[in-house]
């Protein structure tokens, strides 16, 4: 019922499908015609970036902080060079910066993988001998929307692979849904649909998580207005994942969160900010906020309140990167 409401509020009434079922076969005609072109992000090589980064903070006896990529292709960095250019690399130094301390990065995201394949990316974590890690990143939900996945299969999926983590003892931070609507290659209606799909998905992912104890970032940005007003220099070769400077993009918005997470960020920037129309909301509300908002974070607040579960919005101010330097393979 939180996931219909969150549709609906994000927008108004009517059908909360995912889109209507005499679109469907237009849709995948032109989902067809898309992959075609742009291969469904499913190909080519994703550069390792596992390692430790941060030495300049090393200090004789104390561990680095571990964090963990899962998802899909852009979790994996797909679609640039070099290692120092994935998302997974651009955090890791971000993080060691701003805790000044070294971060060890282990990435176990799948380029093509749906919102299913977390099962398995969760038990490859848990089940390693290392310590559990102390933040998860997860970025999954664009091969959903182009593969018809059911969107409350794709939450109760995600919601799972949270709870597993929280309980575990892990952060958990999810970059929901991408904007699927400003690939280059796409054309109208499919452009007009695969946005709609996105942001409702979107905001079913930031209740599943939130309930389970996680934190969410929306991620319009990572194929939204930015990259549509850009796409040469923000999307990569294949016109489907982020460029470089895309994945910096993405990285920025998802940095202050992860930093959150693990008490890191400053204290006064913690408090709302009504001039930012921050603020306590109930779920389904800031969720279909936060799908319409690029850059926002959606974090549990209180349990219960007059129309449910609460959480608390925040429209976190991007800070830059630093480049990411040359990590030290993982032994």
């Amino acid at each position: 019922m939180a996931r219909r409401i969150a549709a609906g509020a994000a927008y108004g009434g009517g059908g909360v499908g995912l889109v209507g079922a005499a679109a469907v076969g237009l849709l995948l005609a032109e989902v067809r015609l898309a992959r075609r072109q742009v291969g469904n992000g499913s190909s080519g090589r994703v550069p390792m970036a596992d390692g430790v980064y941060g030495h300049a903070y090393d200090i004789p006896g104390e561990p680095p902080l571990r964090l963990t990529m899962l998802g899909d292709s852009t979790a994996a960095g797909q679609g640039v060079h070099r290692s120092g250019q994935t998302p997974g690399a651009l955090l890791a130094s971000g993080l060691a910066a701003v805790a000044e301390r070294p971060v060890e990065l282990h990435n176990v995201a799948l380029p093509g993988a749906q919102s299913d394949d977390l099962d398995r990316q969760v038990t490859l974590v848990l089940s390693a001998p290392a310590p559990v890690p102390d933040v998860c990143v997860i970025m999954i939900g664009a091969n959903d929307v182009t593969n018809r996945m059911p969107p409350t299969r794709s939450v109760r999926h995600l919601a799972a692979a949270v709870r597993r983590l929280r309980t575990a003892g892990a952060e958990v931070v999810v970059g929901t849904c991408p904007d699927l609507g400003t690939i280059e290659p796409v054309q109208q209606p499919l452009r007009w649909l695969a946005r709609r799909a996105s942001r409702q998905l979107a905001a079913a992912q930031t209740i599943g998580a939130v309930e389970q104890g996680g934190r969410t970032v929306s991620l319009g940005d990572l194929l939204g207005p930015e990259f549509e007003a850009n796409p040469r220099e923000l999307f990569g070769p294949d016109n489907y994942h982020p460029s470089a400077e895309g994945y910096a993009t993405a990285a920025m918005a998802v940095l202050p969160t992860v930093c959150a997470a693990l008490g890191l960020w400053p204290a006064d920037e913690e408090r709302p900010d009504v001039s930012r129309r921050e603020g306590f909301l109930p779920v389904a509300r800031a969720a279909a906020e936060a799908a319409s908002e690029a850059g926002t974070e959606v974090t549990a607040a209180m349990p219960t309140g007059p129309r449910g579960p609460w959480a608390l919005l925040k429209r976190r101010r991007r800070r830059r990167v630093p480049e990411a330097e040359p990590a030290t393979p993982s032994v």
